[in-house]
């Protein structure tokens, strides 16, 4: 197959025993959901983008293991070129959707696990990099989607893992057999774990001797038995279940979605197991994918950015005042803003080295100066686009009062009547286009895609401060301070 089209994608779906829960409630036919539907919107236009030739170029590579065209999200980067397209790709997508698409995670899992593999083999002389060779080149094959798990409910975050009272709280190998291992516990937070149809399972922390039976990394099956999702509840979420709610939802066809992956004494095969108790490569495995999903930031988030900063100024056009030249200078703001960014996913990219494996990293302190930022700018580039926007965003009624035949006035107006005629803008500009707009930044700034722009900005690929320990362990300080004893005259010790 090489390249799934988007149709065929959502019909791959419907053939996975997926267990899903959404409101304490098991939901059979997840696929068309209303609540989860969008987000399987925006990873079908993964596959569609692969299969137009306008896009080609970014959307899809040779693999290097077959030889074959394949979709980039399944690709392992060859060259610092490979590494700039995929920032591109992002951003591209972003673009197309205004939310999260989620197979980023996965792609970076790919190519984090294909070279700690490829280490741990060569200290203990295990076999799990070919394993995850054949892994890849199925799913190469058949474009799948993987969700990438990396993140642990954690508990107590003062303890290691085997300290915890409960020892489920970072996922662990309970059983080792001879053909496999049986592995208890849960993913937080999981980005496309429902719409995947496999998981690529990695430790959550660097790890210590003690904690080896949590030094596990694996691929599974959405459908595995034992292994079921629970629904993260978004702000919002509920309007896209409403009839005529439309207008309300912001967001028509796209969204991001998250769940708590769980799992309950589930069997992995020993052919599908990539690290059972090395601990001393975990923290490798860590760094290496937080620094691939740091570096996807600097495209998604920039991608999203742009439709933002699209729709401030339909908003500024739609009130009248896109001439104020407060408004030019706030949108000039919001786009030094995503370009720098941007700037920062290139420049990461550009600086990128080749592993041991033979696939390309990225320069892993430029990496982490991009997510850095990227923690930051969507939350200025959201305020200034709401200070544009104003404050009807959050206090206009809804679209079923723009529509009411309900008489309310003395000469027979109707609730509709009364909404079009109060909330009208510029007399070009229909009052529907001016709520559409401004329902759109409502639900990227506050509603169901902020959890995919603003606040996945602060959380996704690690917190603030886990990019700033990393970008002290590799800020090189003391080869600075040599720069400026040289320069000063100071004699070196």
């Amino acid at each position: 197959m090489a390249l799934m089209t988007a149709a065929e994608y959502i019909e791959s779906l419907r053939k996975l025993n997926t267990r899903v829960y959404l409101f304490g409630e098991k939901i059979d036919n997840w696929v068309d959901h209303p609540i989860i539907r969008p987000s399987i919107n925006c990873v079908a236009m993964t596959y569609a983008l692969a299969q137009n030739p306008e896009y080609e170029e970014i959307m899809t590579a040779k693999s290097n293991i077959t030889g074959k065209t394949i979709n980039r999200f399944t690709h392992l980067h060859q060259s610092s070129d490979d590494l700039i397209k995929k920032v591109k790709m992002q951003r591209l997508l972003g673009q197309k959707t205004a939310s999260c698409f989620q197979r980023c995670v996965g792609m970076d899992a790919f190519n984090a696990v294909y070279s700690t593999t490829f280490e741990i083999d060569e200290k203990y002389g295990t076999a799990y990099h070919d394993r995850f060779v054949k892994f890849l080149e199925m799913v190469q094959e058949e474009d799948l989607t993987v969700d990438g798990a990396m993140t642990d409910p954690k508990g107590d975050r003062a303890k290691a893992p085997h300290q915890q009272d409960d020892p489920d709280l970072f996922l662990h190998i309970v059983e080792r057999r001879e053909d496999g291992i049986v592995v208890r516990g849960a993913k937080a937070h999981q980005t496309g774990s429902i719409n995947s149809h496999w998981h690529i399972i990695m430790p959550t922390i660097a790890m210590r001797e003690a904690d080896g039976d949590y030094a596990v990394s694996f691929a599974c099956p959405s459908d595995a038995e034992g292994l079921y999702m629970i629904y993260g509840r978004q702000s919002c979420d509920t309007r896209k279940m409403e009839e005529d709610a439309d207008i309300d939802v912001g967001n028509r066809k796209f969204g991001g979605q998250e769940a708590l992956v769980v799992f309950d004494d589930v069997f992995i095969p020993n052919e599908y197991v990539f690290m059972a108790g090395e601990y001393d490569f975990a923290g490798m495995m860590v760094e290496r994918f937080a620094g691939y999903h740091r570096q996807s930031y600097g495209g998604c988030k920039v991608g999203v950015g742009d439709v933002v900063i699209g729709a401030a100024a339909l908003a500024a056009e739609y009130n009248g005042c896109e001439k104020a030249s407060a408004v030019k200078e706030k949108l000039i703001e919001m786009t030094h803003l995503n370009e720098t960014l941007y700037s920062c996913g290139i420049a990461c990219s550009c600086e990128g080295c080749k592993t041991k494996a033979g696939n390309y990293q990225i320069d892993l302190l430029l990496a982490n100066v991009c997510k850095q930022n990227i923690t930051r700018f969507p939350y200025e580039i959201v305020r200034l686009a709401e200070d544009i926007a104003g404050g009807l965003m959050v206090t206009m009624p809804s679209q079923k009062d723009f529509t009411s035949d309900t008489v309310v006035g003395k000469n027979g107006e109707t609730v509709g009547d009364i909404c079009n005629k109060y909330f009208a803008g510029r007399s070009d500009v229909s009052t529907e286009d001016r709520m559409r707009v401004l329902r759109f930044l409502e639900n990227v700034c506050l509603g169901s895609a902020a959890v995919g722009y603003r606040t996945e900005s602060m959380h996704g690929a690690g917190s603030p401060q886990a990019q700033r320990i990393m970008i002290g362990r590799q800020g090189n300080i003391e080869q600075k301070k040599e720069f400026a004893k040289i320069i000063a005259g100071i004699k070196r010790s």
